[in-house]
């Protein structure tokens, strides 16, 4: 976990307090320094009067999506910095510079918002400056800070929003482009995938039992990207479970972590002292102990989810969660093909016969912006042969809105939160909230390779390309 202490710096009596974290994360900014000061004197002085110190340096600090400019930032060796830090960007950032293996830095700015950062006189030599917000540092949220004898803070950087010249050329982001899209495309980014089917044990009285474990984990979030994450069976997102309606089922969670737990299903009907919920229907589990959940599965075929119930920000955020699919007594999913008449209207056909199916999770937590725990070029294509039915549940275990849009195809919208929809209907574009489950048809009629994405754009492009929440429907 990360450690955070909190130093005061004065200048002229006012004290700005900041964070110094001890672990080195990612960020981006467009950086604009400004020579100017506050007056400062120490208490001793020569026969002349007091002798005054070298004034603080000014630094205005932009944050953008996702860049720095300049890469350089050039400021004076031993004076203080005073860094007035702005967010023009569309995403919430923050601004840290690393000195002596701590990252000094602001907390959260949302877009439009502003901080200051005060820095410590720096001896000579070069400092690491990022936006510490998970993954945004590999996004190019990165610069240097170049302190040195005599020299003045930089001042030659245009504005955000101005005709300057793009921080890369434009041959290295249209190659950085087209590397992420073969990467994507040749598939086998990371050795690791989440979601993988749970087979349970079969008790002599015919109960189903599952065992769940939570543990830390070093996830692959990209290729040669790991971060520390919280996992089911080490796996994010955690292993799918499929029972059917009406089966008894047995839940064993041992926790493995250094902090409590607990798990919910998310949806799902159970008895109250099941539904997992601290020091309300039960006992948080302490690390090294287990829980047992026991109930019946009464609720309709449809889409349900377990996840932690328990410092549920960062355990969710960080992979603590994972499918529950109910299946029908017998036989498996029941959804009605649509087609369109003249007029644009739905007409319902034979009920479509399901050839691939997907469950994507979205994540916007400290693993970044993710489907199914992985960034792209590391998210796995979606498969189909031309004229397939194709079957994806598509679930929001972030923080965030997420509208998904996928390209060439509309969705037939046919179940929202496990229950199916009386009247389906189609979409391109579907939002879809935190805790929200939808599942979608897709006839896949069109070949080719159609992109998948979020439409929030910072979740999902940047000047290097794209990255995050970006897998495509390959149809062959």
């Amino acid at each position: 976990m990360d450690t955070y202490g909190i130093t005061p710096f004065i200048c002229e009596g006012r004290s700005t307090m900041h964070r110094i974290r001890t672990a080195f994360t990612g960020g981006a900014i467009a950086l604009t320094l400004i020579a100017a000061g506050c007056s400062a004197t120490s208490t001793e002085g020569t026969a002349a009067g007091p002798q005054a110190q070298a004034a603080p340096a000014a630094v205005e600090v932009t944050l953008s999506d996702f860049a720095i400019e300049p890469a350089s930032i050039a400021v004076p060796a031993d004076t203080p910095v005073t860094m007035t830090v702005m967010n023009h960007g569309e995403a919430p950032h923050t601004f840290g510079v690393v000195v002596d293996g701590s990252t000094i830095e602001t907390a959260v700015i949302d877009p439009a918002g502003q901080a200051t950062l005060d820095l410590p006189a720096l001896s000579e030599g070069t400092y690491e400056a990022l936006c510490t917000v998970p993954g945004h540092s590999d996004l190019g949220m990165v610069a240097t800070v170049t302190a040195g004898a005599d020299t003045p803070a930089t001042t030659d950087m245009a504005a955000p929003g101005s005709d300057a010249a793009p921080t890369m050329p434009a041959e290295q982001m249209a190659s950085m482009h087209e590397q992420g899209v073969k990467d994507f495309l040749a598939g086998g980014q990371t050795d690791s995938q989440g979601g993988q089917l749970l087979k349970p044990t079969i008790l002599p009285n015919g109960t189903k039992q599952f065992e769940l474990w939570a543990t830390p984990v070093q996830w692959e979030v990209s290729k040669g990207k790991f971060v520390d994450a919280m996992s089911y069976n080490e796996q994010v997102p955690g292993p799918e479970i499929r029972v059917r309606q009406g089966d008894r089922v047995q839940f064993v969670l041992q926790n493995q972590l250094d902090e409590p737990t607990t798990l919910h299903f998310h949806g799902v009907t159970v008895p109250n002292e099941f539904d997992g919920v601290p020091f309300v229907t039960q006992d948080a589990i302490m690390p090294g102990r287990s829980w047992t959940y026991t109930f019946t599965i009464v609720d309709p075929p449809g889409f349900y989810v377990y996840h932690s119930h328990f410092n549920s920000t960062a355990q969710v955020g960080s992979g603590l969660f994972g499918a529950l699919m109910v299946l029908p007594k017998t036989g498996s999913w029941s959804y009605p093909s649509y087609t369109t008449d003249r007029a644009g209207y739905l007409q319902a056909g034979a009920p479509a016969k399901i050839d691939q199916e997907y469950t994507v999770f979205l994540g916007d937590g400290p693993l970044g912006y993710t489907l199914n725990g992985k960034s792209f070029p590391a998210t796995t294509p979606l498969t189909a042969d031309r004229g397939d039915w194709v079957l994806l549940h598509l679930a929001n275990d972030g923080a965030m809105l997420h509208p998904m849009h996928l390209h060439g195809y509309h969705f037939e919208v046919v179940a929202q939160d496990g229950f199916p929809l009386d009247q389906p209907y189609l979409a391109d574009t579907l939002v879809i909230a935190p805790g929200q489950r939808f599942d979608v048809l897709v006839h896949a009629e069109h070949p080719g390779a159609w992109a998948f994405h979020c439409h929030i754009l910072p979740h999902v492009e940047g000047p290097q390309g794209m990255f995050g929440m970006v897998t495509a429907l390959v149809v062959s």
